[in-house]
C-alpha cells in the first residue's frame, strides 16, 4: 500500500478493527508494558498537559493518562474519536474531533505534543511542525514516533529528515531507534521505526 492509499483511507471504516494490530490496541500485556515504559521515559516526570495528535482509538492517550498526565486527544475520524472517548472515560482527558495538522485547541498550550505515525501523512511537515511548536509552552517537548515502511515503494519520514526538520525549532533533538524492540510491535520488524524527542 503506497502513501496516497494510506492517506486516503476511510479511517471511520478502519476504526472497528484498528485495535486488532498489537501496537494499536496494546491489548497484549507485553506490548502494552513496552509502550508504557517508553512513554514514561519520553514524558515529563511531573503531571503534564499532553496533546496527542492523530490519537486514533486513544491507546497512547490512555497510557499517558494512567501515568498521571492531563491528555487532550485529537483525531479527524469521528469513529476513532468515539472509541477514544470510551477508552478514556473517567480519566483526566478530553478527545476532540479535528485535524492533527491544525488541532482545534484555540489558545491552549501544552507541555508535550505526542504524535505516532501521523506526521508523514500530512502535507508540508515543516509547516506543520512550526504550527505545533507554537502550541508548546517554553521548555515543552515533541515526542514523535515515525518510521519508513515498505521496500518497493517505501513511505514515511526517515529519522535523519525529521531530525533536520526539527533542528531550527529545537536545540535538543534526540533520536531513539525502535525497530529492534519486537515487544513494541508484537513481532519482529525490519523497517525503520524510531522516536524523536525534541525539547523547545
Amino acid at each position: 500500500m503506497g502513501a496516497p492509499e494510506l492517506r486516503d483511507l476511510d479511517w471511520d471504516a478502519e476504526a472497528a478493527a484498528f485495535d486488532e494490530e498489537p501496537d494499536h490496541g496494546l491489548r497484549d500485556p507485553g506490548v502494552r508494558a513496552a509502550w508504557a515504559d517508553r512513554l514514561r521515559s519520553w514524558l515529563p516526570e511531573r503531571p503534564a498537559d499532553v496533546l496527542d495528535l492523530g490519537c486514533g482509538t486513544g491507546s497512547l492517550s490512555l497510557l499517558a493518562a494512567e501515568q498521571g498526565h492531563r491528555v487532550t486527544g485529537v483525531d479527524a475520524s469521528p469513529a476513532m474519536v468515539e472509541r477514544a472517548r470510551a477508552k478514556l472515560a473517567g480519566r483526566d482527558a478530553v478527545v476532540l474531533h479535528g485535524e492533527a495538522g491544525a488541532p482545534p485547541v484555540g489558545e491552549q498550550r501544552f507541555d508535550v505534543i505526542l504524535v505516532r505515525h501521523v506526521l508523514w501523512t500530512l502535507p508540508g511537515p515543516d509547516r506543520v511542525l512550526r504550527h505545533w511548536r507554537a502550541l508548546l509552552r517554553p521548555g515543552g517537548r515533541f515526542v514523535l514516533v515515525e518510521g519508513v515502511w515498505g521496500t518497493v515503494h517505501p513511505v514515511g519520514i526517515p529519522a535523519g529528515r525529521l531530525a533536520a526538520l526539527l533542528a531550527p525549532l529545537s536545540p535538543d533533538v534526540r533520536v531513539e531507534r525502535l525497530s529492534d524492540d519486537p515487544l513494541l510491535w508484537g513481532r519482529d520488524v525490519d523497517d525503520e521505526r524510531y522516536a524523536v524527542v525534541a525539547t523547545v
